[in-house]
């Protein structure tokens, strides 16, 4: 079964506790995944920012809201052990704990920064950020990532429509931007004459690997407006052969077809496509045709600091 949302965790997780005794929240984490049957593919699931497991984000903003509850308390890094709070919460034995049932508690209206009496609030953007997370059971990290990236399919969908917009000679500068920028072809210059001075064979331009020119990359970039299919990229593979050129990069503001991709995987040479959408996903990364709006940095205590161990 999937990963379950992180309040279908809080009372089993409330439950581990209930021996009195301290625990950590990395055994929490391998008991919760074998009582919920996870397979290892489940474990390993990682959040869209590659940073972190689903199921420790889970299991961590479960443990996160009943520590803010008072049912657990903290003992120290990674560390927790049942209040009595918590033991007398058990001895309802409630069927489910979630953010609906905890909301009894004041402590849960004070983190949540819900508004006080006479209109005043002690947090409104975090009482509209909760009321998300409530909604859809993601956790805070969740929805921060999933809102993060549906910003970045919109910037990549609207980088490519003004692409297509713009005259072949744009296209070009275009690429020679984002391989200078990805830290190719040496300076502007040096890449400015490399892109499309060859045009031999289906070769649109011969790139540095590296600043220092020990070895080359041979390109292809095309605004094209169908699927890529085999034929094309087929075609490349034979230019390659012709100049002995080991690896190749063929761009396009369209996308592959399968059969195209699954035709570079089994030559012996190095030949990466890159689509439409990650042209436009690389073009975010490393600053080529867009703009800082606004930045959020996301932090965490860091126990070394309290000398925590």
């Amino acid at each position: 079964m999937p990963v379950p949302d992180f309040q279908l965790m809080m009372l089993p997780l409330l439950q581990i506790a209930s021996d009195g005794q301290e625990h950590t929240i990395s055994a929490a984490i391998e008991t919760l995944a074998q009582q919920f049957h996870l397979s290892d593919d489940d474990r390993r699931e990682m959040l869209p920012s590659g940073k972190q497991s689903k199921l420790s984000n889970r299991v961590g903003w479960a443990a996160t809201y009943l520590r803010k509850t008072k049912l657990l308390e903290s003992t120290g890094r990674g560390k927790f052990r049942i209040t009595s709070r918590g033991t007398n919460e058990l001895k309802l034995t409630p069927e489910r704990i979630d953010l609906r049932y905890l909301a009894k508690y004041p402590e849960l209206a004070d983190f949540r920064g819900d508004p006080q009496p006479g209109g005043c609030s002690n947090g409104t953007e975090a009482h509209a950020g909760l009321t998300a997370v409530e909604e859809t059971s993601q956790t805070p990290r969740e929805v921060l990532e999933a809102s993060y990236l549906l910003i970045r399919r919109e910037i990549a969908q609207e980088l490519l429509e003004r692409i297509k917009a713009q005259p072949p000679t744009f296209f070009e500068k275009l690429v020679v931007d984002l391989l200078v920028a990805m830290g190719y072809g040496g300076s502007h210059k040096d890449a400015g004459q490399a892109i499309g001075r060859s045009g031999d064979g289906g070769i649109d331009g011969v790139i540095k690997e590296d600043r220092l020119g020990l070895d080359f990359i041979y390109l292809q970039a095309k605004r094209w407006e169908g699927t890529v299919g085999r034929p094309v990229v087929q075609a490349f593979a034979g230019a390659l052969e012709e100049q002995k050129a080991r690896r190749g990069v063929l761009i396009t503001t369209s996308s592959f077809s399968q059969d195209a991709q699954k035709y570079v995987g089994r030559i012996e040479k190095r030949i990466v496509l890159i689509d439409g959408e990650q042209l436009a996903q690389l073009m975010i990364d490393y600053n080529v045709g867009v703009t800082e709006e606004q930045s959020y940095t996301v932090k965490k205590v860091d126990a070394d600091y309290f000398g925590e161990e």
